[in-house]
Protein backbone atom coordinates (compact mmCIF):
# COMPACT_ATOMS: atom_id res chain seq x y z
CA UNK A 1 0.00 0.00 0.00
CA UNK A 2 1.29 3.78 -0.63
CA UNK A 3 0.43 5.69 1.66
CA UNK A 4 0.69 9.31 0.69
CA UNK A 5 3.64 11.61 2.59
CA UNK A 6 2.33 14.57 4.49
CA UNK A 7 4.67 17.03 5.72
CA UNK A 8 3.24 19.11 8.55
CA UNK A 9 5.23 22.42 9.45
CA UNK A 10 4.60 23.25 12.94
CA UNK A 11 5.74 26.91 13.89
CA UNK A 12 5.22 26.67 17.96
CA UNK A 13 4.89 30.23 19.35
CA UNK A 14 6.63 32.11 16.24
CA UNK A 15 5.28 34.48 13.40
CA UNK A 16 2.89 37.57 13.84
CA UNK A 17 0.17 37.06 11.09
CA UNK A 18 1.73 39.10 8.84
CA UNK A 19 4.92 37.18 9.21
CA UNK A 20 2.51 33.93 8.55
CA UNK A 21 0.94 35.60 5.74
CA UNK A 22 4.57 36.36 4.01
CA UNK A 23 6.17 33.08 4.80
CA UNK A 24 2.68 30.96 3.22
CA UNK A 25 2.96 32.95 0.27
CA UNK A 26 6.53 32.40 -0.25
CA UNK A 27 6.55 28.78 0.58
CA UNK A 28 3.79 28.14 -1.86
CA UNK A 29 5.99 30.27 -4.65
CA UNK A 30 8.93 28.09 -4.49
CA UNK A 31 7.42 24.70 -4.58
CA UNK A 32 6.80 23.60 -8.18
CA UNK A 33 3.13 22.40 -9.00
CA UNK A 34 4.12 18.57 -9.38
CA UNK A 35 5.58 18.29 -6.03
CA UNK A 36 2.17 19.18 -4.41
CA UNK A 37 0.48 16.67 -6.24
CA UNK A 38 2.58 14.22 -4.76
CA UNK A 39 2.64 15.63 -1.38
CA UNK A 40 0.41 17.00 1.72
CA UNK A 41 1.41 19.93 3.01
CA UNK A 42 -0.32 21.28 6.67
CA UNK A 43 0.85 24.50 7.95
CA UNK A 44 0.13 25.01 11.96
CA UNK A 45 0.64 28.65 12.60
CA UNK A 46 -0.47 30.10 16.03
CA UNK A 47 -3.90 30.89 16.96
CA UNK A 48 -3.80 34.29 15.82
CA UNK A 49 -2.57 33.52 12.77
CA UNK A 50 -5.23 30.85 11.72
CA UNK A 51 -7.74 33.49 10.19
CA UNK A 52 -5.50 35.07 8.16
CA UNK A 53 -3.67 32.23 6.47
CA UNK A 54 -6.92 30.67 6.24
CA UNK A 55 -7.64 33.60 3.57
CA UNK A 56 -4.19 33.16 1.94
CA UNK A 57 -4.56 29.64 1.53
CA UNK A 58 -8.23 29.66 0.04
CA UNK A 59 -8.00 33.09 -1.55
CA UNK A 60 -5.09 32.03 -3.48
CA UNK A 61 -5.95 28.63 -3.94
CA UNK A 62 -2.71 27.03 -2.29
CA UNK A 63 -2.59 23.19 -2.38
CA UNK A 64 -1.80 23.39 1.75
CA UNK A 65 -3.99 21.83 4.02
CA UNK A 66 -4.61 24.73 7.71
CA UNK A 67 -3.47 23.03 10.37
CA UNK A 68 -3.86 24.03 14.40
CA UNK A 69 -1.47 22.95 17.22
CA UNK A 70 -3.80 21.94 20.14
CA UNK A 71 -6.86 22.29 21.06
CA UNK A 72 -9.35 21.55 24.24
CA UNK A 73 -11.78 18.65 24.19
CA UNK A 74 -15.04 20.42 25.14
CA UNK A 75 -16.73 22.69 22.84
CA UNK A 76 -17.37 25.56 24.68
CA UNK A 77 -17.03 26.44 28.64
CA UNK A 78 -15.25 28.20 31.26
CA UNK A 79 -11.54 26.99 29.75
CA UNK A 80 -9.90 30.96 29.83
CA UNK A 81 -7.33 30.86 26.98
CA UNK A 82 -8.40 27.48 25.50
CA UNK A 83 -9.14 26.90 21.74
CA UNK A 84 -12.58 24.67 21.10
CA UNK A 85 -12.58 22.16 18.01
CA UNK A 86 -16.00 23.80 16.82
CA UNK A 87 -14.08 27.10 16.44
CA UNK A 88 -11.00 25.30 14.40
CA UNK A 89 -13.38 23.38 12.44
CA UNK A 90 -15.12 26.70 11.75
CA UNK A 91 -11.85 28.07 10.44
CA UNK A 92 -11.57 25.02 7.89
CA UNK A 93 -8.99 23.94 9.72
CA UNK A 94 -7.73 20.50 8.65
CA UNK A 95 -5.65 18.93 10.99
CA UNK A 96 -5.12 19.34 14.45
CA UNK A 97 -1.89 17.89 16.61
CA UNK A 98 -2.76 16.47 19.85
CA UNK A 99 -0.10 15.76 22.54
CA UNK A 100 2.82 17.33 21.11
CA UNK A 101 5.60 16.67 23.26
CA UNK A 102 5.91 20.02 24.69
CA UNK A 103 2.01 20.35 25.69
CA UNK A 104 2.66 17.01 27.50
CA UNK A 105 6.07 17.89 29.10
CA UNK A 106 5.64 21.57 29.84
CA UNK A 107 1.32 21.87 30.25
CA UNK A 108 1.07 18.56 32.08
CA UNK A 109 -1.16 17.36 29.21
CA UNK A 110 -1.98 13.07 29.87
CA UNK A 111 -3.06 10.41 28.04
CA UNK A 112 -6.24 10.60 28.95
CA UNK A 113 -6.24 14.16 28.15
CA UNK A 114 -4.83 13.26 24.60
CA UNK A 115 -7.25 11.07 24.12
CA UNK A 116 -10.54 12.85 25.00
CA UNK A 117 -8.55 15.98 22.01
CA UNK A 118 -8.69 12.94 19.74
CA UNK A 119 -12.63 11.94 20.03
CA UNK A 120 -13.21 15.98 19.86
CA UNK A 121 -10.86 16.46 16.79
CA UNK A 122 -12.81 13.58 14.92
CA UNK A 123 -16.14 14.52 16.17
CA UNK A 124 -15.73 18.00 14.10
CA UNK A 125 -14.21 16.12 11.04
CA UNK A 126 -10.70 17.22 11.41
CA UNK A 127 -7.74 15.11 11.68
CA UNK A 128 -5.94 14.20 14.82
CA UNK A 129 -1.67 13.82 14.64
CA UNK A 130 -1.16 12.10 17.63
CA UNK A 131 2.31 12.73 19.13
CA UNK A 132 3.95 10.73 20.96
CA UNK A 133 8.08 9.87 22.15
CA UNK A 134 10.32 9.45 24.70
CA UNK A 135 12.72 11.24 26.77
CA UNK A 136 16.39 10.79 27.15
CA UNK A 137 15.90 9.20 30.44
CA UNK A 138 13.47 6.54 28.78
CA UNK A 139 15.61 5.86 25.82
CA UNK A 140 18.97 5.32 27.41
CA UNK A 141 16.93 2.77 29.46
CA UNK A 142 15.62 0.90 26.75
CA UNK A 143 12.07 2.00 27.09
CA UNK A 144 11.22 3.53 24.14
CA UNK A 145 9.00 1.29 22.67
CA UNK A 146 7.28 0.81 26.33
CA UNK A 147 6.91 4.26 26.07
CA UNK A 148 5.68 5.21 23.02
CA UNK A 149 3.27 2.10 22.16
CA UNK A 150 1.67 2.89 25.98
CA UNK A 151 1.17 6.45 24.86
CA UNK A 152 -0.41 4.65 21.56
CA UNK A 153 -2.38 2.39 23.07
CA UNK A 154 -3.79 5.30 25.17
CA UNK A 155 -4.56 7.52 22.63
CA UNK A 156 -6.50 5.56 20.63
CA UNK A 157 -8.48 3.82 23.17
CA UNK A 158 -12.15 3.55 22.05
CA UNK A 159 -11.77 4.77 18.57
CA UNK A 160 -13.11 2.35 15.94
CA UNK A 161 -10.91 1.08 12.70
CA UNK A 162 -12.18 3.59 10.57
CA UNK A 163 -11.55 6.33 13.29
CA UNK A 164 -7.92 5.10 13.68
CA UNK A 165 -7.29 4.78 9.32
CA UNK A 166 -8.17 8.27 9.13
CA UNK A 167 -5.68 9.79 11.52
CA UNK A 168 -1.81 10.35 11.89
CA UNK A 169 0.39 9.71 14.58
CA UNK A 170 3.82 11.72 14.79
CA UNK A 171 6.59 9.75 16.37
CA UNK A 172 8.93 12.45 17.82
CA UNK A 173 11.44 11.69 19.96
CA UNK A 174 11.79 14.36 23.27
CA UNK A 175 15.45 14.41 23.25
CA UNK A 176 15.55 15.15 19.38
CA UNK A 177 13.40 18.21 19.64
CA UNK A 178 15.04 21.52 18.97
CA UNK A 179 18.25 19.47 20.62
CA UNK A 180 19.82 19.22 16.70
CA UNK A 181 19.64 15.63 17.38
CA UNK A 182 17.69 13.57 15.46
CA UNK A 183 17.29 9.30 15.63
CA UNK A 184 18.72 7.57 12.87
CA UNK A 185 16.69 6.65 10.04
CA UNK A 186 17.14 3.29 10.87
CA UNK A 187 15.97 4.15 14.40
CA UNK A 188 12.95 6.24 13.18
CA UNK A 189 12.15 3.14 11.02
CA UNK A 190 12.33 0.90 14.14
CA UNK A 191 9.97 3.07 15.99
CA UNK A 192 7.63 3.58 13.15
CA UNK A 193 7.83 -0.01 12.45
CA UNK A 194 6.57 -1.02 16.12
CA UNK A 195 4.05 1.83 16.28
CA UNK A 196 2.36 -0.07 13.19
CA UNK A 197 2.41 -3.13 14.30
CA UNK A 198 0.91 -2.29 18.06
CA UNK A 199 -2.22 -0.60 15.93
CA UNK A 200 -2.76 -3.84 13.80
CA UNK A 201 -3.12 -5.19 17.25
CA UNK A 202 -5.65 -3.08 18.36
CA UNK A 203 -7.62 -2.70 14.94
CA UNK A 204 -6.34 -4.95 12.25
CA UNK A 205 -3.81 -5.06 9.49
CA UNK A 206 -5.61 -2.88 7.15
CA UNK A 207 -6.02 -0.26 9.44
CA UNK A 208 -2.24 -0.27 10.28
CA UNK A 209 -1.49 -0.12 6.51
CA UNK A 210 -3.95 2.58 5.98
CA UNK A 211 -2.83 5.20 8.99
CA UNK A 212 0.18 7.69 8.26
CA UNK A 213 3.01 7.54 10.81
CA UNK A 214 5.11 11.25 10.78
CA UNK A 215 8.62 11.36 12.41
CA UNK A 216 9.23 14.64 13.95
CA UNK A 217 12.72 16.11 16.11
CA UNK A 218 14.75 17.80 14.14
CA UNK A 219 14.15 17.07 10.62
CA UNK A 220 15.67 19.28 7.90
CA UNK A 221 16.33 19.31 3.88
CA UNK A 222 19.37 17.32 4.94
CA UNK A 223 17.91 14.37 6.52
CA UNK A 224 14.76 14.29 4.57
CA UNK A 225 15.65 11.91 1.89
CA UNK A 226 16.57 9.05 4.06
CA UNK A 227 13.96 9.59 6.83
CA UNK A 228 11.11 9.27 4.59
CA UNK A 229 12.90 6.96 2.58
CA UNK A 230 11.95 4.25 5.27
CA UNK A 231 8.75 2.03 4.55
CA UNK A 232 6.89 2.69 7.40
CA UNK A 233 7.48 6.79 7.77
CA UNK A 234 5.17 8.43 6.17
CA UNK A 235 5.84 12.02 6.67
CA UNK A 236 7.39 14.24 8.86
CA UNK A 237 6.62 16.66 11.36
CA UNK A 238 8.65 19.61 11.10
CA UNK A 239 9.56 22.61 13.95
CA UNK A 240 12.29 25.01 13.14
CA UNK A 241 12.90 24.06 10.01
CA UNK A 242 9.23 24.96 8.85
CA UNK A 243 9.78 28.67 9.88
CA UNK A 244 11.87 29.22 6.86
CA UNK A 245 10.22 28.98 3.28
CA UNK A 246 13.73 28.05 1.63
CA UNK A 247 14.43 25.62 4.20
CA UNK A 248 11.00 24.28 4.42
CA UNK A 249 10.59 24.28 0.85
CA UNK A 250 13.82 21.74 0.27
CA UNK A 251 12.48 19.39 2.91
CA UNK A 252 9.04 19.18 1.37
CA UNK A 253 10.93 18.66 -1.88
CA UNK A 254 13.24 16.17 -0.72
CA UNK A 255 9.90 14.33 0.56
CA UNK A 256 8.13 13.30 -2.65
CA UNK A 257 8.67 9.77 -3.44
Amino acid sequence: MTRRPLISGNWKMNNNHYEAIQSVQKLHYLLPKETLEEVDVSIHPPFTDLRSVQTVIEVDEMEFALGAQHCHWEDSGAFTGEVSPAFLEKLNVAYVVAGHSERRELFGETDEMVNRKIVAIQNHQMVPIMCVGETLDEREAGNTETKVLGQVVAGLDGRSNEQIASLVIAYEPIWAIGTGKTATAEDAQTVCAAIRGKVAEIADSATAEAVRIQYGGSVKAANATELMGQPDVDGALVGGASLDPDEFARLIQFSTP
